[in-house]
Formats: C-alpha cells, sequence, structure tokens
C-alpha cells in the first residue's frame, strides 16, 4: 500500500496477501508447516527464503506476516517481527543486540517485568544496567557512555505517567553510538511518531490497544530490517517466542479500527481528567493531557494527545483505593489496560507489587494510587461511576 495514504487507511489494508479464493477477511493460515515441490525446492528454500516464502511458523506465516507489515508501515518502520507477548517483545529486543560486557542505560520508572529482564536477566549475563529520571536529559546525558550499547525506556511510564522526550533521549544515544529502544505501549501505534522522533527500535505489547478486546496476548518489535531480520529473527526464531498466526488475525482485526478506538478512548480520559481534577477525595490527578501535568507541553507535542489512561491518587492511601474499586460498578478491576471495558488496577500491590517501598516510593507509586484504563463505554457513565466511587470511599 502507498505509503501517502492516512494511517487509518494503511491500519485497514497495508499488507494484505489475499489467496485464490479472493477472501475480504484476511485468511488464517493455521499451519506449522509447508510443503514443497521437490526436494531442490526445499533445499533452495532453506538456503535463502524468499520475500513471500515460508518454512516454518516460529520462522514466519502467511497471516503474521500481514499483521506485521501492516503494523510497520502504520507505524512508518521497515520492518516488524511479531512475537508470543509483550514481554516477549521487550526481551527480544534487548537480548538479541546485547553480550555480557556491555552498558545499558534505561529510565527508571517501568513496568515491573522490564525491570526484572533489565536487572536480572542482563544483569546475570554480564550486561551492565544503569538507571536515571526518565525525565531528565541531564542524568541521561551523565549516564550514557562511549560503551553504551542501548537505551531503553517507556515513551510514557506505568503508571505515573511520566512522558519522556523521544527526540531528545534520542541525540543523546546517538552522540554516543547507542541505540534508542522504546516501549511504546501508552502511547499506542495512533499518537506514536517515535521512529521519525529518533527511536531504533519500537516495541509494543499488542496484547493491549492493538487487540484492544482481551482476546489475546501478543507483541511486536520494529525497526530497520538489518535490525529486524538480521539482529531479532536469528534470536526469536530459534528461541521460539513467536507469534501464532490465530493470534495475528486476531490483531489484524483490532487494527481495522484501532484508530476510532483509541481516539474515542482518549477523548474520554481527557474529559474525565479534567471532571475529576480538584476533587476532594483526590491528592492528584495524573493525565498528561492536563495543564498541570509537568511534560503536558511534551505530550502534546509528541503524541497530539493525552493518551487513554490516567491515575489517580487517593487521599486515604491503601483503605480509600479499595473501597474506591470494591465502590465501581461499571468498569472492572483487572492487570490489563488498552481495553474497550474500562480497567482499574492499583499497582502497588498488583503490577508493580514486587518492587521494593523505596523504589515504589522514588517512582511516586503510592499506596493510593489506582491506574484507570478508560474503555469505550460513555463517557457520562464513567464519570457518574467515577465519582460515586470516589464518595463511597471518602464516605468510608
Amino acid at each position: 500500500m502507498s505509503k501517502d495514504r492516512h494511517p487509518r487507511t494503511q491500519a485497514i489494508h497495508a499488507g494484505t496477501r489475499r489467496s485464490q479464493y479472493g477472501e475480504v477477511s484476511e485468511a488464517i493460515f493455521m499451519t506449522q508447516g509447508f510443503v514443497y515441490d521437490s526436494a531442490e525446492q526445499a533445499e533452495a528454500r532453506f538456503e535463502e527464503i524468499g520475500p513471500d516464502e515460508f518454512i516454518y511458523a516460529r520462522y514466519g506465516n502467511p497471516t503474521v506476516a500481514m499483521f506485521e507489515e501492516r503494523i510497520a508501515t502504520l507505524e512508518g518502520a521497515e520492518d516488524a517481527f511479531a512475537t508470543a507477548s509483550g514481554m516477549a517483545a521487550v526481551s527480544g529486543a534487548l537480548i538479541s543486540m546485547l553480550k555480557a560486557g556491555d552498558h545499558v542505560v534505561s529510565a527508571r520508572a517501568l513496568f515491573g517485568s522490564c525491570i526484572y529482564v533489565l536487572e536480572e536477566i542482563l544483569g546475570r549475563y554480564g550486561v551492565e544496567v544503569t538507571f536515571v529520571d526518565g525525565s531528565d536529559l541531564d542524568a541521561w546525558e551523565a549516564a550514557i557512555r562511549e560503551d553504551t550499547r542501548a537505551v531503553f525506556f517507556e515513551s510514557v511510564a506505568n503508571p505515573t505517567l511520566e512522558v519522556i522526550d523521544i527526540e531528545a533521549v534520542a541525540k543523546l544515544a546517538h552522540a554516543k553510538g547507542a541505540l534508542v529502544v522504546v516501549d511504546n505501549v501508552f502511547a499506542t501505534p495512533v499518537f506514536s511518531r517515535a521512529i521519525a522522533q529518533g527511536a531504533d527500535v519500537v516495541v509494543y505489547s499488542a496484547t493491549k490497544h492493538i487487540d484492544g478486546q482481551g482476546r489475546a496476548l501478543g507483541g511486536v518489535v520494529l525497526g530497520s530490517r538489518d535490525f529486524i531480520r538480521g539482529t531479532l529473527e536469528p534470536y526469536m526464531k530459534h528461541t521460539g517466542g513467536s507469534m501464532s498466526p490465530f493470534t495475528a488475525w486476531v490483531m489484524l482485526k483490532g487494527l481495522e479500527t484501532i484508530d476510532l478506538r483509541v481516539r474515542a478512548q482518549a477523548a474520554s480520559a481527557q474529559a474525565l481528567a479534567e471532571a475529576l481534577e480538584g476533587h476532594a477525595a483526590l491528592s492528584r490527578v495524573i493525565y498528561p493531557g492536563l495543564p498541570g501535568h509537568p511534560q503536558s507541553a511534551l505530550a502534546a507535542r509528541q503524541m497530539g494527545a493525552g493518551g487513554t489512561v490516567l491515575s489517580l491518587d487517593l487521599n486515604g492511601g491503601k483503605a480509600a483505593a479499595f473501597a474506591f474499586l470494591n465502590a465501581i460498578k461499571v468498569g472492572v478491576i483487572s492487570n490489563n489496560l488498552g481495553d474497550a471495558k474500562t480497567i482499574l488496577t492499583h499497582p502497588a500491590t498488583t503490577t508493580h507489587q514486587r518492587l521494593p517501598q523505596e523504589t515504589k516510593d522514588l517512582l511516586g507509586i503510592t499506596p493510593g494510587l489506582i491506574r484507570v484504563s478508560v474503555g469505550l463505554e460513555h463517557v457520562s457513565d464513567l464519570e457518574a461511576d467515577l465519582l460515586q466511587a470516589l464518595s463511597a470511599a471518602d464516605q468510608g
């Protein structure tokens, strides 16, 4: 598909491969292997796989290839590799490029599993990791060294919604020859321009907004063709982290509506943040689209919107947070995000539970903090639900 098409059009049509039957909806090629016309053809394909040839589903599959091409077109990347989960994408992107003795600089505010990969797995195999305050460009500059191989950060941090300046960090990293790896889940492929802003590698948990309806685990790594096929693919295909054909089909269906869904969710999140700001039961409302957010101007420039997630910090700590969650009637309590349903999470006791208390304190993950992933319900119902739950928590 032409690169000048609107992203909404690309999200529906890019990468489509039709069989001889001319199906409208993409076909699911539920096969783990492929048949050759001759022994000579099999030999030739194992020597060099052509652009639309396949040998084994762990190496590639037509349905998976459609998803990879579509998301790469949408993101403005040369290529993509689809993975079994978001964490398979994060760990694969990092481990495939690093070796013992390498140095990585990472933002401190990360999802708990990302911290595990950096501290435990990479540390175990001799990679040195330095953590910094992601919003402090002076800290990045001081930490990035001549031997720094990569920098890693969430473009919008989970769950405190700190926004990191991709372009500025990329300039600092590239000046020392380091690659820039960005976990872009909260920005979404709709609001993301990370490749254009200097990211070398972009990672998504497709489980979130790409699926968007709580059906399947998946991930994707995007970057240059040399990185995806030369560095990442050999690691992924030999270690088994590739995406299944059925999951790829689910993600293709998700991409068809992602633009409409995410823009609607972000508009509702903005409205809810504005409605709740200053509420007596809250010590703070965190949302990049609010003027009082420390990086609101950066969020507007980098993403063009505040995103689909806001965080609420209740005055009464854990007791108030639990009372609030237990009073919710429209949303649901879970630990995913980017879903059609509004999902509420208490990070301190779930997604970030294993972090030491001093790290939680440093990151601002307080006992009263609630992450709200805004869904597709009508915003008036969500506002009424959140307000009644805040009232219940305040009375408790």
